[in-house]
């Protein structure tokens, strides 16, 4: 399948949704998901255009991985976490929802569960989470 200009992170790339930034450089860029699992999950994804890990390029991927080690220990350490789950989903049939290069990554904490799919979070504790994570770097 093509990839779709349209999808909702190109549209955050390019500056006409917003998102609470962490990070970026000159190959990768890293928000707050507003809907997390969890306190502190955020997303890395690719500046240039791929689908999904199916159809990126060794240099994509590369870059998102480098930048997704140096995010989790961020998160790790701004949220005191045990440690992370890393996600990454490939097309509907593996979970894929946008349709653009993602990587999730979640502190987690010993026994405590993910907090359920599709709730929207507050913005103003995602600021202050976002805060913190931007601290740690």
């Amino acid at each position: 399948m093509a990839y779709d200009n349209d999808n909702i992170f190109a549209k955050i790339l390019r500056g006409e949704i917003p998102s609470e930034k962490l990070y970026e450089d000159d190959d990768t860029y890293v928000f707050m998901d507003i809907m997390p699992r969890v306190d502190g999950h955020c997303l890395v994804i690719p500046k240039t255009p791929a689908r999904n890990m199916l159809d990126a390029t060794p240099e994509q991927l590369a870059a998102c991985l480098k930048t997704a080690q140096k995010m989790s220990h961020a998160v790790m350490k701004a949220f005191d976490a045990d440690g992370i789950t890393f996600q990454q989903f490939n097309e509907a049939a593996g979970g894929q929802e946008v349709f653009h290069l993602h990587y999730h990554i979640l502190p987690r904490h010993e026994g405590t569960p993910l907090r359920a799919p599709g709730q929207m979070a507050d913005f103003g504790v995602l600021k202050e989470q976002a805060e913190k994570i931007r601290a740690a770097l």
